[in-house]
């Protein structure tokens, strides 16, 4: 795998992600049991999937470390996206979920 079908795959999935959120946007959002659409969770949930799920994206990017000849840069780069893309969605959650809770 190259770089262009990461920046393809990563694309698509971002796509995907804003079309789902629009058709999700005035859908009863679910705080019990399972829930397989992340847009379908409230915020706590959301935030807690986010923390359950992180073990297997590192999982992830090590198998696309292993299995990849890409540039040191490169994955210090798709590292360094990764972690900060983690920590702005979770503090994102975080921050909506409390003011959902001081709202209701």
């Amino acid at each position: 795998m190259n770089i262009v079908t990461f920046i393809i795959i990563v694309s698509v999935s971002l796509i995907v992600s804003l079309v789902m959120s629009h058709m999700y946007k005035d859908v009863d959002k679910q705080d019990k049991g399972f829930v397989f659409i992340y847009h379908k969770l409230t915020y706590r949930r959301r935030f807690i999937r986010n923390l359950w799920m992180l073990p297997f994206a590192c999982i992830l990017l090590l198998f696309l470390y292993w299995s990849t000849n890409l540039a040191s840069k490169v994955y210090l780069i798709i590292g360094i996206v990764f972690f900060c893309a983690v920590i702005i969605d979770l503090i994102y959650n975080y921050v909506k979920w409390q003011n959902n809770e001081k709202d209701a």
